[in-house]
């Protein structure tokens, strides 16, 4: 007999329901949420209890992993079309949840979710400590900002992060009071601006051993956070079957809601890894507006600009980024510059 296990699941324990090809609910229990327990749960049951599935969260990866080495086949289900399917019913519980998931399992109407491996996690925290710390450091440059403002003192509107330390410090080193007030502050957002430096430093270590990394750091407006990022995002290229595929799982693509006569395009749908999708419109908006060597990209970009408008021309750009580094990435190609117009000479 076939089983299909279903597993809602919350950070401390989970409920699990095992339901039989006819959709009779056949165990249920709510446990601890350890890969042992589960396992363990399971096997009691019966050995033919070979995959589970549950709807993609926190715990994903450490279930994932867990289970697959005990020996079972791990489904996690795409978590808005489980909350869909689940939104049918009347009493929306964790027991009622696990039920529901077993049943989607059963019918076979779901999404699976690409699990990423955990050298790419271990990539996604290092580039998320770098920009938690940069972020922190931000806030403290403006809180120092606003308050010396109330005293008459305005500051560059750009201020390098390097240089911004002697800059302020400067500006109340003659106020006893003022220093004792401010001084904390500027230290501790020194100290940080430190660390951002080595976990800054790290990252380009890890970029600079990657020859993938290399390889898509030469699309002009592409640096090493950029490359990184998309690589950590992607984490196997095999699992898209089309380079055009990449830009809307990132959410770069318009949402469309088409019914009888009514046909609406609408605003990018802003789904996937929104860190990606920054990091591509980041790379886009500095090939479009800083970098000045010439490409067939940037020159469809700029024409795209003159008619659409610029925020518009970026996300197109980054579009086509998505696309051209999955496709550098799967054919180990080079970027290709194009061949640049012949200029006319007036007469």
């Amino acid at each position: 007999m076939t089983y299909f296990t279903g597993i809602d699941v919350s950070l401390r324990s989970v409920s699990i329901c095992i339901v039989d090809d006819k959709g009779e609910v056949c165990r249920e229990a709510k446990l601890d949420a350890q890969v042992d327990v589960i396992a363990d749960w399971l096997r009691a049951f019966s050995p033919d209890v070979t995959s589970v599935g549950f709807e993609a969260g926190a715990l994903s990866q450490y279930l994932t992993y867990g289970l697959q080495a005990a020996g079972f086949e791990v489904i996690c289900l795409e978590a808005r079309q489980v909350k869909n399917t689940l939104s049918a019913m009347r009493n929306k519980t964790d027991r009622n949840d696990a039920r529901g998931i077993a049943k989607i399992l059963r019918t076979g109407w779901y999404s699976r979710v690409h699990i990423k491996s955990l050298h790419s996690h271990r990539v996604r925290a290092l580039l998320a400590s770098r920009k938690a710390i940069l972020k922190k450091c931000v806030d403290l440059e403006n809180e120092l900002r606003g308050l010396l403002r109330v005293f008459g003192t305005r500051l560059a509107s750009r201020v390098g992060h390097g240089a911004f330390d002697a800059e302020v410090r400067e500006t109340f080193a003659h106020d006893e009071m003022l220093s004792c007030a401010l001084t904390p502050l500027l230290d501790a957002r020194t100290m940080l601006y430190k660390t951002y430096l080595k976990l800054d430093n790290a990252i380009k270590a890890l970029v600079k051993a990657d020859p993938l990394c290399t390889r898509l750091m030469t699309i002009p407006g592409v640096g090493p956070v950029t490359a990184l990022t998309f690589k950590a995002g992607v984490d196997d290229p095999a699992r898209f079957k089309s380079s055009r595929n990449v830009a809307a799982h990132f959410g770069l693509t318009p949402k469309r809601y088409q019914s009888g006569e009514v046909d609406n395009p609408g605003h990018i749908s802003r789904a996937g890894d929104a860190d990606v999708r920054s990091a591509l419109y980041i790379a886009a908006h500095s090939l479009l507006t800083r970098n000045a060597q010439w490409s067939s990209l940037k020159a469809w970009g700029m024409r795209l600009a003159k008619t659409r408008g610029h925020r518009r021309a970026v996300i197109a750009v980054a579009r086509k980024l998505a696309v051209i580094l999955h496709r550098m990435w799967v054919d180990e190609s080079d970027f290709r510059w194009g061949r640049q117009p012949p200029e006319v000479t007036a007469a």
